[in-house]
């Protein structure tokens, strides 16, 4: 399976558009090489350089198996969205406090779909995937407030 972007590259800069600097708004994410007994796809977008650890910038679940691209701006009305370390569900761009952070996109293939309520967090999301993760794939971008 596979994750990529046509906004940036793997390990490259994600441009400001993106970003608390710019519109906010999420980059186009495209999805192939998705395994033929997938029920769901799950995504986790964080920055583990974040001051006081991990911070979640978008969590989105039950997306359908067939999806090959999660479009730029999104709504993702078609799944189903937890909430951030912002505090809210949705899409939330880099906005580090200092410094350059790395920021991953974590797809993953599962052979189920998940029954979690949208106030779910990170964790509740891990916890509901373990057992029946059946692949997964990353891209990370960086950003430095300008």
């Amino acid at each position: 399976m596979q994750i990529t972007s046509p906004n940036f590259q793997h390990q490259q800069n994600i441009p400001r558009k993106f970003t608390c600097q710019g519109e906010d708004i999420s980059p186009e994410l495209n999805i192939s090489d998705v395994p033929k007994n997938t029920a769901s796809l799950a995504l986790i977008s964080d920055d583990p350089d974040a001051p006081n650890g991990d911070w979640v910038h978008w969590l989105i679940w039950n997306i359908a198996p067939e999806t090959s691209s999660i479009a730029e701006g999104t709504d993702n009305s078609y799944a189903t969205q937890g909430i951030t370390s912002f505090g809210t569900s949705g899409y939330g761009g880099p906005c580090p406090p200092f410094g350059e952070h790395r920021y991953f996109f974590k797809l993953f293939a599962l052979d189920k779909m998940l029954d979690i309520p949208p106030s779910s967090k990170k964790q509740d999301l891990i916890k509901a995937m373990q057992g029946y993760i059946i692949d997964e794939a990353v891209i990370m971008g960086k950003y430095k407030k300008i």
